[in-house]
């Protein structure tokens, strides 16, 4: 493994691109803490977090000095992005997110995957195109918005010390870690 001189790591994304997959493989390679957004946010039944204590769960995975973390929850970007050193934007084609959110949905109903160790995918939620509930809609309502928005928090002055690695197709991904030994 090349020398990757980064102890605390954020990777972002919209939904279904890869984000918590990418930060456990690079807290696994690593040998960093492995803290998981959505882990904290939701409660059982899918119901969501108070806000305060998201914000403390959040407080508490972030104490260490080594993580990575996986998620793009504004609440808590006050939190996570000071203390970073370095964000990965997954920024894939919308095309290539729709296609791994929908195989994602019909394997985790198919295993009955359980998910952060209280919730199990509702399959047909996902297909109410126009329910908030739906993954789907929340991919078509946040892609652009994530588009334009993530360039704008990386150029604020109190993001100029993270260094920012934009992958626009999980190819340059791959090749990426390849390229680091960390695939």
């Amino acid at each position: 493994m090349k020398s990757f001189p980064y102890k605390r790591i954020v990777v972002i994304g919209t939904t279904s691109s890869g984000k918590s997959t990418l930060a456990k493989n690079l807290s696994d390679k690593l040998h960093l803490d492995f803290v998981e957004l959505d882990a904290l946010h939701w409660e059982p039944d899918w119901k969501e977090a108070e806000e305060a204590v998201f914000r403390q769960r959040v407080e508490a995975a972030i104490r260490s000095e080594v993580w990575a973390v996986a998620g793009n929850y504004r609440v808590v970007r006050d939190l996570i992005w000071p203390k970073a050193e370095i964000v990965i934007w997954l920024d894939y084609p919308l095309p290539i997110l729709l296609w791994r959110l929908v195989r994602r949905t019909v394997q985790r109903n198919l295993t009955r995957e359980l998910l952060w160790g209280t919730n199990r995918d509702k399959f047909w939620k996902h297909f109410k195109l126009w329910s908030d509930d739906s993954l789907i809609h929340w991919l078509f309502k946040t892609y652009w918005r994530r588009k334009r928005e993530t360039p704008l928090l990386f150029s604020l002055p109190e993001h100029e010390h993270l260094r920012i690695l934009r992958f626009k197709h999980p190819r340059e991904t791959e090749s990426w870690l390849k390229r680091m030994g960390l695939a």
